[in-house]
């Protein structure tokens, strides 16, 4: 097999990994069971936008990464903000058009071109071009594409502007599950599905979803069958609001799953997870640094917001998704303060150079006009690295929980 073609990320040449040398690669295509791999799934959501998720969400994979976790990334935001912070818009383009004619009409596209359609598959997809066959209801494909590596350890499912339309499928058949139907199990558990399959070929220990702050039926999906999740904050009344709509929509979602387990034979059941999502903790992200005002060096109203979020957590999301968390894991953010406060513009760079804060003072393709700024910032810059490693640490123990 020959060497695939390397993708560009901002001006760096990236790997495109090649399928697995493996004769039993997909054999267990309609399985649920991940043989032989111990693999945690997680998705980092708020049902209020612009709290900084996906930014974190990046961090937290690199530091996850580095920490020696082999992880993925799946982008199942329909905005695609992940994807668009790491890789650039040429790759992304291009992986999309080679994709419309598969998005368009699945089966007819791969009919009309079967060698056609080999070829994509030795590339890097987008997630919806791998969910697409469930979403038609046709034959899967036969082998998983690559993923896209972005750093050692660390590998991305690009996202696609499309998704929606399987989010609509999926809120389609969501009555269908309760009555058993194949196809209609099939679309709701496929993301999770695919997460293990990915983790069975590749063998990742961390995947992590990326959501849209929506409270839809992919993301019913989504969050309801990953291991864990957690909530990034600011601290102020709309994600304490936040909160309340995810405890409330968690409640419903519980109720819902507990009557298809009750209604499923055991064999359909196997193909969804042994529990329901558990809660991993809240955590305060980029918020405006007061040192010295209080604990958190937050301004007085955002520290006032931000004693709230324990409170509010108690009450909205219930005993039975948190009795994990201890009582000191409840009351204190992720991290701690680690990523608490304010990065200013190093997000910014960050996103424009596709790589995470600390790493962007190396980079060799530094614009003119950001060297001499980021040259002046580089340990604060750098000093980013320990911080998330901290929050990703704090992440890892918390996940060890669920198995408690």
């Amino acid at each position: 097999m020959s060497t695939p073609a390397p993708l560009i990320i901002g001006t760096r040449r990236i790997e495109v990994l090649p399928q697995p040398k493996r004769a039993d690669r997909f054999s267990c295509l309609g399985c649920s069971i991940l043989w032989g791999i111990s693999l945690q799934s997680i998705s980092v959501f708020n049902n209020k936008g612009g709290v900084g998720k996906t930014t974190l969400t990046f961090h937290l994979a690199h530091a996850l990464a580095e920490l020696g976790k082999r992880t993925l990334i799946v982008d199942l935001d329909p905005q695609c903000n992940l994807t668009i912070f790491a890789l650039n818009d040429e790759t992304i383009w291009e992986m999309w058009s080679a994709e419309d004619d598969y998005i368009d009409d699945f089966n007819s596209a791969r009919e009309k071109d079967p060698k056609g359609f080999q070829a994509m598959l030795e590339e890097p997809r987008s997630i919806h071009f791998v969910l697409k066959p469930s979403e038609d209801g046709t034959a899967e494909i036969p082998q998983l594409s690559p993923p896209v590596k972005l750093a050692k350890n660390l590998h991305l499912l690009p996202g696609r502007l499309t998704l929606h339309l399987y989010e609509d499928k999926i809120a389609s058949r969501w009555s269908d599950v309760y009555q058993g139907d194949p196809l209609a199990i099939r679309t709701v558990t496929r993301s999770r599905w695919i997460a293990e399959e990915y983790a069975r070929q590749y063998d990742y220990d961390v995947v992590i979803f990326d959501t849209s702050p929506s409270l839809g039926a992919l993301n019913k999906a989504v969050i309801s069958l990953v291991d864990g999740f957690l909530i990034p904050c600011n601290p102020d009344m709309f994600s304490l609001y936040g909160i309340r709509n995810i405890g409330n929509s968690l409640s419903i979602w519980k109720k819902q799953f507990e009557t298809i387990f009750h209604l499923l034979s055991n064999e359909k059941k196997s193909q969804f997870p042994e529990e329901f999502v558990r809660f991993l903790g809240f955590t305060i992200y980029n918020a405006r640094r007061y040192s010295g005002s209080n604990d958190w060096d937050l301004a007085g109203a955002h520290f006032n917001f931000a004693q709230q979020i324990p409170a509010t957590v108690r009450k909205y999301i219930k005993k039975e998704v948190r009795s994990h968390l201890s009582p000191s894991q409840l009351a204190e953010p992720i991290g701690s303060t680690s990523v608490m406060h304010s990065h200013s513009t190093l997000p910014s760079m960050a996103q424009k150079y596709h790589l995470p804060i600390w790493k962007v003072p190396s980079c060799v393709s530094l614009e003119k006009s950001d060297r001499s700024t980021i040259a002046g910032n580089r340990a604060i810059y750098e000093g980013t690295r320990e911080k998330y490693y901290d929050f990703a640490r704090d992440v890892l123990e918390r996940l060890e929980t669920l198995d408690a």
